[in-house]
């Protein structure tokens, strides 16, 4: 097929590379433009740009698609259906309709649960026992067009990051699937009965609250994991929990109970596994006390 894909993120890159290696016909790839990052604040591509010039693909980022003239040069590709995979531009009418076959969505959910920009973190904290990725078929609505194809994972204790990475290659395989015929995929209307929203992280929600429970905390730590992090205060260092277990235990929500660090909540205990301090890299708990042992009694904030 004549593909445009749209992706800016390293989520993206599979999705890509494997749509190339099937042998379909990328006609452009539009993505973010590129962004200053680094010390010196240089210019630097999308992961979806670099691996597209890697590839030899044509490249396109418009900061916008809302244009008559941007409009009129995605129309002119001629494309039969364009792929995208976290690309962060709404997607105007004009556009959605331009390929033969429509925009196709990879959403890291099982749709209708969590539809929105943060399905994984979602998925994680509010304790889900699965998630997984839906090829769908973009409409005006946000994630609300029919599916073609859903494929489900479990849970268990993975973290977002780890969710990221196994769903960005699930969808990659699914979205391969699909277009390698389409008449098997037929579209099916999302229940807007079973419809939940996953809005964007705010900040303030990485702030542990001890008060909570010890299994509300364990998934606080894995959803918020690697970015943003979950974090508290040790004395005046801000300290990321970026995996934790349950533990026997009971005490001052907050309060470290043994020298194995060991941290009462609000119901139950938690045991960190990975944190990072401020400024150093992620380090297991035990790496950690060798530096700075767990003093029993402590308050973390």
């Amino acid at each position: 097929m004549r593909i445009i894909f749209m992706g800016t993120p390293d989520f993206a890159v599979p999705a890509l590379t494997v749509c190339h290696e099937a042998g379909h016909e990328i006609a452009c790839v539009y993505t973010q433009p590129p962004a200053r990052a680094g010390r010196g604040k240089k210019l630097r591509p999308s992961p979806v740009q670099a691996k597209a010039e890697e590839l030899g693909l044509p490249v396109r980022h418009p900061r916008s698609l809302k244009g008559a003239g941007e409009q009129a040069e995605f129309a002119a590709l001629g494309a039969d259906v364009a792929v995208v995979a976290a690309y962060g531009l709404i997607l105007p009418r004009a556009v959605l309709d331009a390929p033969r076959h429509g925009c196709l969505n990879i959403h890291a959910s099982i749709l209708p649960r969590w539809r929105g920009a943060a399905p994984i973190h979602r998925a994680v904290l509010a304790g889900d026992a699965e998630t997984g990725v839906t090829i769908m078929q973009m409409e005006a609505g946000l994630d609300t067009g029919p599916m073609l194809h859903v494929v489900s994972t479990p849970i268990a204790r993975k973290t977002t990051g780890e969710l990221t990475a196994e769903i960005a290659q699930m969808g990659a395989g699914a979205m391969v699937d699909v277009l390698a015929d389409l008449p098997a995929f037929p579209p099916q209307a999302q229940d807007e009965a079973l419809a939940t929203y996953a809005p964007k992280i705010d900040k303030a929600e990485a702030r542990i609250d001890w008060t909570a429970s010890a299994e509300a905390i364990e998934r606080q730590a894995r959803g918020l994991a690697p970015f943003p992090g979950a974090w508290f205060e040790l004395g005046e260092e801000r300290v990321k929990l970026l995996l934790a277990e349950l533990a026997e235990g009971s005490g001052h929500p907050g309060e470290v109970l043994d020298a194995d660090m060991t941290i009462a909540c609000g119901t139950g205990a938690i045991r960190p596994l990975r944190l990072q301090r401020a400024g150093k890299p992620a380090m297991s708990r035990e790496d950690v006390l060798r530096g700075r042992p767990a003093v029993p009694g402590t308050r973390l904030g």
